[in-house]
């Protein structure tokens, strides 16, 4: 099978591989639409996880199954199915712990181009079918099906970690496509005011579209003053990070109420260590908590997650700015990510309808 894969650090090209084995527990499957995410950028060209050879990108994908293995019981080959970004080893005992999203390790419930080959192939392998796959509603098309794998679970999980509540002030710094489903899950859950931070015009527009109240320019100031100022010198109770870099964090905590939470799903692609602003931080004494998290994968989160979008209560339609169709423009929406001119939100190419 041919695949499109980081050759090493800053290099990515076509090759060619043998088609995934099936296990008992397992399927293959073969992607009707792929998209790509901006931690294929960290990882290609940050080498963020590392150096990887010959390793097929990808992570972000909707498919039909070409294969099943004996033990699995709820799907068959030929089912169109949502595959999750996280794919855990669910017998775990981290899975047992409540932490999916480790099981085996940190972080490695993401396997796909971190411990093994993505979605950017003609075949692809997931791990324990029953428990990490899910049906595509028949409602929901395959663009969008690619943004529930990734986007939506990260963006409202984000939201978790932040625990949002009724009628409260939430700050989401980054209106990327995990920022604007973070804008869309703090309205689901409740938020009085959004506060968006971004710059991009069409990012702006979506995010008003899903609830955002009011923006943040950084461009004009720093951030932290802007809040302060919108919120009469309070703060706000809630940031969710979903964009920045290590730096954000201390605008966060300079934002933040005492007794108020940071909930952070972005990838931090650089920089070695995160700087607390002491005296914001109620000098170590503020209950100025900080939860970083990778979204949770499985079958459920993805079948509660589709039925919203089934149901009509969230329109996904906004974040696929640039569709493309055919495997001769993977690369292309690769690098449109890497670059991203000032009227994108989101690239998929779609393979097959």
């Amino acid at each position: 099978m041919k695949g499109y894969a980081m050759l090493k650090i800053g290099e990515s090209g076509w090759i060619e591989k043998e088609r995934p084995v099936c296990g008992p527990m397992d399927a293959v499957c073969k992607p009707l639409a792929i998209a790509i995410c901006t931690s294929d950028v960290h990882t290609l060209w940050e080498g963020a996880i590392g150096e990887r050879h010959n390793m097929i990108l990808g992570h972000e994908g909707c498919a039909e199954i070409v294969e099943v293995g004996s033990m699995v019981k709820d799907f068959k080959v030929g089912d169109r199915v949502l595959v999750p970004a996280i794919t855990p080893d669910w017998n775990s005992l981290e899975s047992q712990a409540g932490y999916s999203m480790h099981s085996g390790g940190m972080l490695a419930g993401w396997k796909f181009s971190n411990f093994k080959d993505g979605v950017f192939a003609e075949f692809f392998h997931v791990n324990d079918a029953d428990g990490n796959l899910a049906l595509i509603p028949e409602n929901i098309n395959t663009v969008d099906a690619c943004m529930l794998s990734d986007m939506v679970p990260t963006g409202f999980h984000g939201v978790e970690l932040a625990d949002v509540q009724y009628g409260d002030t939430v700050m989401v710094v980054g209106i990327g496509p995990v920022g604007l489903m973070a804008v869309a899950g703090a309205a689901f859950r409740g938020a009085s005011e959004i506060i968006a931070v971004g710059t991009r015009k069409v990012c702006i527009e979506a995010a008003k579209g899903y609830g955002a109240d009011k923006f943040v320019n950084y461009k004009n100031g720093p951030i932290d003053e802007q809040v302060l100022e919108m919120t009469a010198g309070k703060g706000v109770d809630k940031v969710v990070i979903a964009g920045g870099g290590v730096q954000t964090f201390a605008t966060a905590v300079k934002c933040l109420k005492p007794g108020g939470k940071i909930g952070n799903v972005n990838y931090l692609g650089s920089g070695d260590t995160i700087n607390i602003p002491r005296v914001e931080w109620g000098v170590g004494m503020g209950h100025k908590m900080i939860n970083g998290g990778l979204m949770p994968g499985g079958r459920l989160r993805m079948e509660k997650l589709s039925a919203l979008v089934a149901s009509g209560k969230l329109d996904l339609a906004p974040l696929s700015t640039h569709v493309f169709d055919g495997w001769e423009h993977v690369e292309e929406a690769l690098f449109l990510m890497r670059d991203k001119p000032s009227d994108l939100i989101k690239p998929v190419v779609k393979i097959e309808e």
